[in-house]
């Protein structure tokens, strides 16, 4: 019996069984004379028959929900998903089945056996709660369901299935790969968790003493530490702000597969990116870095996520779940223009490369502490950036993102030894 056919027929094996019982007992008893054989095959349909019956008084109760933990697994990782659905029967049933349809964004095995369930005529439903694992198998906003039960009556003769619910909405992150630490004194705070003060005018609200100028005006003068270290001293408002970097990811169509611009998950040079991406706001931020993350047209693609707070980064890494190529801007510009006076870290993740890509990139990087550029491409000539200051590095579609974050890296390292 094909797949198909099978769904259709309504008897379980046992039920077959005695469906064919009923028939060969009709069959016998007409050809045979024997009216006892009669009797019995009318009490296998008429108990064939109530079994039916029974189970039509079977129904859902409510619309079926689901808790996925986390709520934002990452491709890669894996999740729980806890079901429950409302069913209410007149009569007891057997043990039954149960199924939830999995999208191709998500793996694992949401099949199972489904336990009896009591009359509900005495009040109250019952529910039937089921839980599997998931595994992230590309990124996206994928939809399970909807729930299939599978029930039988008391005697197992008769099954009947139910589709329950609406699909539930699952968002599947991008990976986050741990990256090395960055090297010291990269950035406005040198890539550490410490702030950096700027002198300001009268009226901000952290002061510290410094020793008089000449050309401070005299109304500044701090008597208190005047008198304490029995010098001049004028007040020097400070203002602590969080160092910055920036990180970019060029979305222009030119630089991808076609297919970048489809479903996420169909181009794996683009998927690549997109980890790399993440990846690299999710080492910034851990040390201490507020990251703002633009398209290579200037565009900000979230808000900037501030240094320090890890769960941000990776709240950030989820709203990437849906990113796409875009068509190309006139421009054709690798990184926006404001990147060249950028002073802290820069990391550029992009594409094939042509030739022009490669003389506009040239001093782009030029005033950054920490110029990173990853090219995410089956090949890439990348010696002259490199030695334009740039921190360039090849990475394959599918390739080991930390790997190529530790060979941009080294080659800081490496200059620093010349």
């Amino acid at each position: 019996m094909s797949a198909g056919v099978k769904r259709l027929w309504p008897f379980t094996l046992r039920g077959t069984g005695a469906v064919l019982l009923a028939v060969a007992g009709f069959v016998i008893a007409q050809r045979a004379g024997i009216p006892e054989l009669m009797y019995f095959a009318t009490l296998l349909v008429a108990l064939l028959a109530a079994s039916a019956i029974a189970l039509l008084l079977t129904r859902g109760t409510g619309s079926v929900s689901r808790v996925v933990t986390p709520e934002t697994p990452e491709v890669g990782g894996s999740a729980m998903v806890v079901v429950r659905a409302g069913l209410s029967s007149a009569l007891p049933t057997g043990p039954g089945r149960w199924s939830d349809t999995l999208p191709a964004g998500l793996t694992g095995r949401a099949e199972g056996a489904s336990a009896p369930l009591a009359s509900t005529l005495a009040g109250g439903a019952g529910t039937v709660e089921v839980r599997y694992d998931v595994v992230g198998a590309s990124r996206g906003i994928h939809s399970i369901g909807p729930l299939e039960v599978t029930t039988t009556d008391p005697f197992g003769l008769v099954r009947r299935r139910l589709a329950l619910g609406r699909t539930t909405a699952v968002t599947v992150a991008p990976a986050i790969v741990d990256l090395a630490p960055l090297p010291s004194a990269s950035g406005e705070a040198g890539g550490t968790r410490q702030t950096a003060a700027l002198q300001l005018g009268q009226g901000a609200d952290n002061l510290v003493a410094r020793p008089y100028a000449p050309g401070d005006s005299m109304r500044r003068i701090h008597w208190r530490a005047t008198a304490h270290r029995d010098t001049l001293m004028v007040r020097q408002e400070e203002q602590e702000s969080s160092p910055a970097a920036t990180v970019v990811i060029d979305r222009a169509l030119s630089r991808w597969s076609p297919r970048a611009a489809h479903a996420p998950g169909s181009d794996p040079a683009f998927e690549t990116a997109v980890t790399a991406c993440v990846s690299a706001i999710a080492q910034l931020v851990h040390e201490g870095y507020t990251v703002d993350v633009l398209d290579s047209d200037g565009t900000l693609l979230t808000d900037p996520v501030e240094g320090g707070d890890d769960v941000e980064a990776r709240a950030a890494a989820a709203g990437f779940a849906s990113l796409r190529a875009r068509a190309d801007d006139p421009s054709h510009r690798v990184v926006p223009a404001t990147v060249s006076a950028l002073l802290g870290p820069v990391v550029v993740i992009t594409g094939g490369l042509s030739p022009e890509d490669r003389a506009t990139l040239g001093a782009a990087g030029l005033h950054s502490a920490l110029p990173v550029l990853i090219v995410v491409a089956e090949h890439a000539d990348l010696d002259a950036l490199q030695v334009a200051g740039w921190r360039a590095t090849h990475l394959l579609p599918a390739g080991d993102v930390a790997l190529a974050w530790d060979d941009a890296m080294e080659q800081g390292y490496a200059r620093v030894g010349r």
